[in-house]
C-alpha cells in the first residue's frame, strides 16, 4: 500500500511525537571530551582556529574535568605539550612529565566518576614531530618506536590512566601495550584503539592546538583515504591484539567506515570528530550561515547513527549541557 494509506509525516507532526518515535538519541554517557595540556602556563591559552578550546593550565584542566564529570560526559582524552622536546620523545615517558602529571592530576579531582583517557603518541613530545622515532634515512622506525610506546603507556597507566589511546598507527601497536600493561600489573587497563585512523587534511587545527613540529606528513603510516576494505583488516588485527575498543578517525569523511566497523566490531565502536570538524562548524556559525546549535546537534547525531557509542568531540560539555535541558 501507498499514499493515501501511508502518511509518514503523521509521526513528523509535533515536537513530541518527533521525540516519541526518534530512533537513535545522543546521551552525555557517549561522550568524551579532548582537552590539552602545555607545560609552563600560567593561564589558559585559546587556540585561534578552535574557538572556545584552549591550551589548559593545570588548575583549569582539573576544572574542565570536574565540570565533564559534573555533567554525566563519558571521559576525557588527554593530549599533552611538553615545555622542551627531542628525537625520541622522551618527555612523554618521563613520569614527571606533562601528561603523565596531567593524568595524575585528574583522576585526582574526579577518581572514578570520569573515564580519564589518555593519547599514547609521540607527536606532541618528538622535535621532528612525527608519531615514531626515525631512522638514519628520515623514515619512521615502526619497530623501534614501539618499544617507546610500551613504556609511555605503562608510564601513564601508573598516573592513573583508565584507558588508553593508541594514535600513532605503527603496526602491531596494541599488542604490545597491552603485553606491557599486563607484564606491569595493569591488567585493568583498557586500551582505545585508533584502528582506523586517516591521513586528514581536517586534523590542521588540532596541529595548531599541541604546536606541531612536523614537517611533511604522516601518510606512511596513516591510512590513504581511498581505503574502505583496509580498515576492516586493521581493525581486525587491533581486535586480535586485545583492543578493548576501536576508534575511526576522522568521523565527518569516513561515517561509511563507522558503518562497516559497527557492523563487525564485537567491542565498543568510537569515532572522533575532529578539529578541522569543530573548526567548519565554528567558522560558518561566527558568520551566520548556519545554526550553531543545530549543526552541532545535527554532526554528532550524524555519527551516532553510523553506529559509534562513543564519540569524541569538543563540543562534549557544551552538548552534555543541551541534553540535560532537554530532560
Amino acid at each position: 500500500m501507498s499514499f493515501p494509506q501511508h502518511r509518514p509525516r503523521r509521526l513528523r507532526s509535533t515536537a513530541a511525537i518527533r521525540r516519541l518515535t526518534a530512533e537513535h538519541r545522543l546521551s552525555a554517557a557517549e561522550l568524551i571530551l579532548p582537552a590539552f595540556i602545555r607545560e609552563g602556563l600560567d593561564n589558559p591559552v585559546a587556540i585561534s582556529s578552535m574557538p572556545g578550546v584552549v591550551q589548559h593550565t593545570s588548575d583549569t584542566l582539573k576544572r574542565a574535568a570536574a565540570e565533564a564529570a559534573a555533567l554525566g560526559v563519558g571521559g576525557i582524552m588527554l593530549f599533552g605539550i611538553p615545555a622542551h622536546r627531542d628525537a625520541t620523545g622522551s618527555a612523554g615517558l618521563d613520569p614527571e612529565g606533562v601528561l603523565n602529571r596531567a593524568i595524575a592530576d585528574v583522576r585526582a579531582e574526579v577518581g572514578d566518576d570520569l573515564v580519564v583517557m589518555s593519547d599514547v603518541c609521540l607527536d606532541e613530545f618528538t622535535d621532528h614531530g612525527h608519531c615514531g622515532v626515525l631512522s638514519a634515512d628520515g623514515a619512521v622506525d615502526n619497530d623501534a618506536t614501539l618499544e617507546l610506546y610500551a613504556r609511555m603507556a605503562v608510564a601513564q597507566a601508573d598516573a592513573g590512566a583508565h584507558v588508553l589511546g593508541p594514535s600513532g598507527m605503527m603496526d602491531g601497536q596494541v599488542g604490545v601495550i597491552r603485553r606491557a600493561l599486563d607484564a606491569a600489573g595493569h591488567q585493568d587497563t583498557g586500551v582505545l584503539a585508533y584502528a582506523a585512523k586517516y591521513a586528514s587534511a581536517f586534523y590542521g587545527p588540532f596541529r595548531e592546538a599541541v604546536d606541531s613540529q612536523l614537517q611533511g606528513d604522516r601518510r606512511t603510516y596513516q591510512m590513504d583515504a581511498a581505503n574502505r576494505r583496509e580498515a576492516l583488516l586493521e581493525v581486525q588485527l587491533d581486535l586480535e591484539e586485545g583492543a578493548d575498543m576501536v576508534m575511526v578517525k576522522p568521523a565527518m569523511s569516513y561515517l561509511d567506515i563507522v558503518a562497516d566497523v559497527a557492523a563487525m566490531s564485537p567491542v565498543p565502536v568510537a569515532a572522533y570528530q575532529i578539529s578541522g570538524e569543530y573548526a567548519m562548524i565554528e567558522a560558518a556559525a561566527a558568520n551566520g550561515w548556519i545554526d550553531r546549535r543545530r549543526a552541532i546537534e545535527e554532526s554528532v547525531l550524524g555519527i551516532k547513527r553510523a553506529g559509534a557509542q562513543i564519540i569524541l568531540t569538543y563540543w562534549a560539555a557544551e552538548l552534555a549541557t543541551w541534553l540535560k535541558e532537554n530532560e
